[in-house]
């Protein structure tokens, strides 16, 4: 897939090298991928996907793994790089996201979609946050007045709990393996 020429370095880790292979499992990624992510930051290179992106859930909960070669199609492998780099994961990590049925990777919508939807809930949650806080502060001083411009938000503060709670509960399973995913086949009778 790749028709470039590879250039090949060889590197002293002086003790570093269980903890790099430790961590390249832990990323589900090649240890080369993993020393490419961060030679490209430290250099300050546009380099390849961020290695250290996030597996989906219970995938680094596998405490062994296995290597696995697949033939594709040329289209079919950019498909693969494309998916995976899309969602933000390795291709491995894409690959075990698709077997275990993650939501978010089988219905095409974006990973990164799914977690700035989160992200926006929560930090609107915190700004009622802030202003209960200094509603409360009001009325604590007496300024009945100013606290009552809150009566609004107020009116409202269960049902948006409500709406982030139930936002919150989609998107994180759609982050996770549906039950029953199958993990491994069982061979017929």
């Amino acid at each position: 897939m790749n028709s470039s020429s590879h250039d090949f370095v060889t590197v002293d880790m002086r003790g570093m090298k269980a903890a790099l292979v430790v961590r390249a499992r832990a990323d589900r990624v090649s240890v080369s991928v993993l020393v490419r992510g961060a030679v490209a930051r430290d250099l300050e290179l546009p380099g390849p996907a961020d290695p250290h992106t996030a597996t989906p859930p219970d995938a680094a909960s596998e405490s062994t793994t296995v290597k696995l070669s697949i033939r594709l199609t040329p289209t079919e492998a950019e498909q693969l790089v494309a998916g995976a780099r899309a969602a933000g994961l390795s291709r491995g990590a894409y690959l075990a996201g698709l077997v275990t049925n993650v939501p978010v990777l089988l219905g095409g919508c974006s990973r990164a979609d799914h977690l700035a939807m989160l992200i926006a809930s929560s930090a609107e949650l915190s700004t009622l946050s802030r202003n209960l806080h200094h509603l409360t502060s009001l009325l604590r001083q007496g300024s009945i007045r100013a606290a009552q411009e809150y009566r609004e938000m107020l009116d409202t503060v269960a049902q948006d709990v409500r709406e982030h709670l139930k936002l919150a509960s989609a998107v994180l399973a759609d982050l996770r393996p549906r039950r029953g995913a199958p993990t491994a086949r069982q061979p017929r009778s």
